[in-house]
């Protein structure tokens, strides 16, 4: 029988959800009164629910201001992908060296699944390929030895996630997802190291670079230039 979850959990479950697709948007405020009214949860469970979400980066507080969803710029990816980039590829060197055949069958299929499940639905981040693709990176990874670089990977998708969401419905539609996550599991399963790394920050540079190029269109996030020029270089590298 499943255990009942605590208001307060049930209260952080459906706030991390708004916000991590942005129906809550960067920087809107929320107010606890009204998220409990709504939800049916109390003041005290939205303000503990609150709380962990703000030790997670994905609200702020000020006395002043109170709760808000947390800020997104490109400022702000380009350091997120630099840092998931480092951290993802030593849990994937580690989980290279350390998995077993039960590994690599858990990437074979999760590769399956990603690559039938459609990217959008009515224009936007289809919510099944989001979970597809989670478990894809995460099975990548699920052999590394290292707990602590696990927490801290799957801290840093779950931001990452958040721009994934905010700028799916402006993103082009002919990038070959398919293509560039075969080579990440083809890479892995081979157990060349060097190449699935290279190729697991080539795919998170790509997406950087691809929503700088949507700020200079005029669409996505506002950036300033020094940080369009700071992605395109990145990418090239």
């Amino acid at each position: 029988m499943p255990r009942k979850l605590s208001l307060t959990e049930q209260a952080y479950r459906r706030l991390h959800d708004d916000l991590l697709t942005c129906r809550l948007a960067p920087g809107a405020k929320i107010n606890i009164k009204e998220v409990a009214e709504s939800r049916g949860f109390s003041l005290g469970a939205v303000r503990e629910a609150l709380s962990r979400l703000g030790s997670e980066g994905f609200v702020t507080f000020d006395e002043s201001r109170g709760f808000r969803a947390a800020p997104m710029s490109v400022d702000d990816l380009i350091d997120l992908v630099a840092v998931r980039s480092d951290v993802e590829g030593q849990c994937l060197r580690r989980a290279i060296a350390c998995g077993d055949l039960a590994w690599e069958g858990a990437i074979a299929s999760a590769a399956h699944r990603l690559s039938r499940t459609p990217v959008r639905r009515d224009g936007h981040l289809n919510d099944d390929y989001a979970a597809a693709h989670a478990d894809f990176h995460a099975a990548l990874v699920a052999a590394c030895d290292s707990p602590w670089l696990l927490r801290l990977r799957h801290w840093l998708y779950a931001q990452s996630e958040r721009y994934r969401y905010l700028t799916a419905p402006g993103m082009p539609q002919d990038r070959d997802l398919a293509a560039e996550h075969a080579e990440l599991a083809e890479a892995t399963l081979t157990r060349d190291a060097d190449r699935a790394v290279a190729a697991l920050a080539a795919h998170l540079q790509k997406t950087a670079g691809l929503l700088a190029e949507q700020a200079r269109s005029g669409a996505g996030l506002p950036v300033p230039e020094p940080a369009v020029a700071r992605i395109a270089r990145a990418g090239r590298n």
